[in-house]
């Protein structure tokens, strides 16, 4: 009873937060204005964005399964692709649930070794999940190194002060900083204590995960996987540059002045500029709200304002086409894959003899 108190309180509190980060960003906008871009933008741009938006997800489907091949052989791209999906569509209601919902999908699904248990073990999949969120944190690392030297005489106010800053809006980076050192200690901790009941489960979940991850690890075609990895964030890229395009292509003549001059200002930012609002996109998963409404927009809104001068307001717009035309397509793909589950009612899981060979 009190667990489902705390997480009641928990998910109330991530809602209430999305609320007021969408409250504050959108109170006081023109909603005329704000109407006639969203219509007024190249629609077909946006389509091209939500395309690769949706091959996102099929490239994480089969690179999610290269982590799982040494565990459970016997897993398919289908499978992985439609725990993605529904794992995509429940995050937007509830924040982190959906990484949770996928990893018991994938383990359900997973053929039973000699002692009838699944190969893909709850806590060995959790481990692959980890492996992936590894890669997709080195990633944005990689991204920030190459980015923010580059840009800095350009963007480094907006680092300084609206993501690394303490006092930001933000709440500030640091603050992951410190929850992370926090987690390490208690991990230590706990494996100190382990001989105690309640640490030594703790301690061997946590044994688990990490076996999870060396096994997943163990990859017979690391090139591919990095392949999928920098396509992955090559199709990210494309989402980020074509949302600007279809910005770019808006006629200024139904426009208001100051709209008309925004736009004439955004008609001179590039590839690069998308890249960098893109990696500014990806910063905004630090804060666990549904679905990064609110934050997303609003750490978007804020990187074109203090980086290119863009007002707020069309700043949303950007974060609003970017962000929407996402989740469509998360709730659409997650329904479809959920039917699709559902219809085909998959048979009993393969037992280990059955299994395909990991190629």
């Amino acid at each position: 009873m009190k667990k489902k108190i705390i997480d009641i309180l928990k998910y109330a509190a991530a809602f209430a937060a999305a609320a007021a980060l969408l409250y504050f960003s959108f109170r006081g906008i023109a909603w005329e204005d704000f109407a006639a871009a969203l219509l007024g933008c190249r629609l077909e741009w946006v389509a091209v964005s939500m395309t690769a938006g949706l091959s996102i997800l099929f490239v994480r489907g089969l690179r999610w399964k290269m982590l799982l091949e040494p565990i459970d052989p016997s897993t398919r791209v289908r499978t992985t692709f439609n725990a993605i999906n529904i794992c995509m569509g429940v995050n937007l209601a509830l924040p982190r649930v959906g990484e949770l919902v996928r990893i018991g999908f994938i383990t359900r699904r997973s053929a039973r070794g000699e002692d009838g248990k699944p190969l893909a073990s709850y806590d060995k999949v959790l481990g692959s999940v980890v492996g992936e969120r590894v890669w997709d944190v080195a990633s944005v690392a990689i991204l920030s190194l190459v980015i923010i030297p580059l840009m800095w005489g350009k963007a480094g106010a907006f680092f300084r002060d609206s993501i690394f800053s303490g006092n930001s809006r933000l709440g500030g980076l640091w603050v992951l900083v410190l929850a992370l050192g926090a987690l390490a200690g208690t991990l230590l901790l706990v494996r100190r204590c382990r001989s105690n009941r309640i640490c030594g489960k703790i301690w061997g979940f946590c044994a688990g995960i990490w076996n999870g991850l060396k096994e997943s690890l163990k990859l017979r075609r690391g090139g591919l996987f990095v392949v999928y990895t920098v396509l992955i964030w090559l199709l990210y890229w494309i989402t980020s540059w074509t949302i600007l395009l279809a910005l770019q292509g808006m006629d200024p003549a139904g426009l208001s002045p100051e709209m008309a001059e925004t736009v004439a200002r955004i008609q001179t930012m590039n590839g690069w500029d998308a890249l960098f609002l893109m990696l500014a996109g990806a910063l905004s998963s630090i804060i666990p709200v549904p679905g990064g409404f609110g934050a997303f927009h609003s750490i978007v809104a804020l990187a074109l304002l203090t980086v290119y001068g863009v007002p707020f307001s069309f700043g949303l717009i950007f974060a609003t086409l970017s962000h929407e035309s996402e989740a469509l397509i998360y709730l659409g793909t997650s329904l479809l894959s959920f039917l699709d589950e559902t219809i085909r009612r998959p048979a009993d899981p393969p037992l280990r003899e059955d299994c395909p060979k990991a190629e």
